[in-house]
């Protein structure tokens, strides 16, 4: 199980709007803001972002959702925040029979998930 977790971003602002908007959605708000670094989440720091001046590599990232309506509002909230879609809500059939996700780029292009695996 992991504890919690840092992204690297080059435009901690514009990552801090971004994420602050989405994260919304699946009921994380910001707790910890100290000098190049953000924390989110429900009673402690789960997932933060990290300003990095060097170039940030892409990863993968997904935030498991309560239900299919909060998939559907994290991805209607990030395209709203200017993320490019990667994956429009939807069952994922590959990933699981019950697998409900979906795909957004945010704007250092991190692929940035939100999955739902209730049926």
């Amino acid at each position: 199980m992991i504890d919690h977790f840092n992204l690297p971003v080059s435009d901690l602002s514009a990552s801090r709007m971004f994420y602050k908007t989405i994260l919304y959605e699946i009921g994380f708000s910001i707790l910890v803001e100290e000098g190049d670094a953000i924390g989110f989440g429900t009673d402690c720091w789960a997932f933060g972002i990290v300003q990095e001046d060097a170039d940030v590599a892409r990863i993968h990232l997904a935030f498991t959702a309560d239900s299919h309506q909060s998939v559907q509002a994290f991805y209607r909230s990030a395209i709203g925040a200017g993320a490019r879609d990667n994956g429009e809500p939807g069952y994922r059939p590959q990933y699981g029979s019950s697998y409900y996700s979906a795909f957004v780029l945010d704007p250092d292009g991190h692929n940035v998930e939100a999955v739902c695996r209730k049926p």
